[in-house]
């Protein structure tokens, strides 16, 4: 004799599906999913549109880069493509690096060693010796 089927658990069923539900829900109600029902879905550097399967490239930059800063009206994010979205983060860093460094900043103190610190009490005053040759 051929096993029974069970028959299936409608309260288990409904549980579940309120569990999906929920968490549907909870993911709507997320930055990135705000973002895509507030903006077109098109990458605001390159201009790229996107749809479908392809909409998981689309990323939200928050423009402020504090991922903290989630107002609702999206005033804080832009949606960036993967690769426009690496590279505003990439020149991120750079402007930071350029803002830190201390090469041809003498306002900002330095560390570390520095290679020509005594240069200059080793060279000859080339304004005194021109004062010599006229003198004499």
């Amino acid at each position: 004799m051929p096993p029974r089927k069970k028959k299936p658990d409608l309260a288990k069923k409904d549980i579940v599906m309120a569990q999906i539900l929920q968490e549907r829900s909870k993911r709507e109600t997320t930055y990135r999913e705000q973002a895509l029902k507030l903006f077109p879905h098109v990458c605001g550097r390159c201009g790229r549109e996107f749809s479908g399967a392809q909409l998981r490239e689309l990323t939200v930059h928050h423009k402020d880069n504090n991922h903290m800063n989630n107002p609702p009206d999206g005033s804080n994010w832009e949606l960036l493509c993967i690769y426009c979205h690496d590279n505003e983060h990439q020149l991120a860093e750079e402007r930071d690096l350029s803002e830190n460094s201390h090469i041809g900043n003498s306002n900002k103190p330095t560390i570390g060693y520095e290679a020509f610190a005594g240069l200059k009490d080793l060279l000859p005053d080339v304004d005194n010796a021109d004062t010599d040759k006229g003198a004499g």
